[in-house]
């Protein structure tokens, strides 16, 4: 728009200096005949700058107004794990996560919660492939909880399977005096096979006694080339979840869902899900999931006496009523470090 203005006043020096050159270039005698021409002309040149000026006045205003597209109009800046940010989408009805970074710390081995406004106890989740668990070694080790795998769908046929580990873990968690929920690893495609999923679970619990939810854990397994899911949308999988979870939940059970961030905010539309409870896989130094969330899976790789190699470490949180809050620390035994639900191995 500058160039613009530029060239048009230049325009008009131009005309304007060519008249008056024109002018002194002619004799002494014909100045008076010209000297008129050059009033008509310039008389002329004033008519048409009137019909021009409100033209250009027009165009600078309308450049002026052009609207300006936001393009991350409905979304929010989160953390995205690794030290910077990213957009996602903002849900006004999904809740905020409250949880401050500045109640939280670790001991070197697990993450604990030093804050007032939760309860927070110490976890694990766990699969065949932790192998043989020393349950007892790991209650000794300050674990309250553990979420257990109890099966899971191949990604690449498809079938459905139980955990090999799963009866002698549910066993001997609740023989140490460990609260017990349970996870089915899913590769669903559709609703159809997220409700086979969903019964083919409650069929593998049948006689155990759950303290804690039953999660649907729906992931992509990555560095296995092409499995049965990769084509599968948000909308889709949102849809896969509601369903799973509306059986487990007609059994009288409560029902969840475990995502990691970039499933959490690009996949699952969160806000057809606030009926259920959120699993988040999130390893950091503290909570940094936009939402609100009643589990933090922090660590994929931690230490627990009584489990050779590296396990998921969580910590799960329940608010305390404004009415009983206290200053001292609401903490479990030490601290708590969750990570990512095993995948199933690249054989299965």
């Amino acid at each position: 728009m500058e160039a613009f203005q530029s060239e048009f006043a230049n325009l008009i020096h131009l005309c304007y200096y060519t008249e008056i050159y024109s002018i002194k270039a002619v004799p002494k005698g014909m100045r008076q005949y010209n000297m008129g021409l050059f009033f008509a002309k310039n008389t002329y040149k004033k008519i048409i700058a009137l019909i021009c000026a409100p033209l250009l006045l027009v165009s600078l205003c309308s450049c002026g107004n052009e609207s300006y597209v936001d393009p991350h109009a409905g979304m929010v800046s989160v953390s995205d794990g690794k030290g910077g940010e990213m957009w996602a989408p903002l849900y006004d009805d999904v809740p905020m996560s409250s949880f401050s970074a500045n109640d939280f710390c670790s001991d070197g081995t697990y993450i604990d919660y030093s804050g007032t406004q939760y309860t927070a106890k110490r976890g694990i989740d766990v699969s065949e492939h932790q192998g043989e668990i020393d349950w007892q070694a790991v209650r000794d080790d300050g674990v309250e909880f553990a979420i257990i795998r109890a099966g899971y769908r191949g990604y690449s046929e498809g079938k459905l399977f139980e955990d090999a580990n799963f009866r002698k873990n549910i066993g001997g968690a609740l023989a140490a005096g460990i609260q017990v929920g349970v996870y089915f690893f899913s590769q669903a495609v559709d609703i159809a096979e997220a409700t086979e999923e969903a019964e083919y679970l409650l069929n593998i619990i049948n006689g155990y006694s759950l303290d804690l939810p039953v999660y649907f854990d729906w992931e992509q397994v990555a560095d296995v080339g092409e499995t049965r899911v990769d084509s599968v949308n948000g909308t889709t999988i949102t849809d896969c979840a509601l369903a799973f979870c509306s059986i487990i939940k007609n059994a009288g059970l409560d029902a969840g869902v475990y995502f990691y961030r970039s499933l959490g905010y690009y996949d699952y539309e969160l806000d057809r899900l606030t009926d259920l409870i959120f699993w988040v896989g999130a390893p950091a130094d503290s909570p940094d999931f936009y939402y609100a969330h009643s589990m933090w899976q922090y660590s994929f790789t931690g230490t627990v006496k009584g489990i050779e190699g590296g396990t998921d470490l969580n910590l799960m949180f329940q608010e305390i009523p404004a009415s009983s809050e206290s200053s001292s620390p609401s903490v479990s035994p030490e601290g708590v470090v969750p990570p990512e639900v095993t995948m199933p191995s690249p054989s299965e």
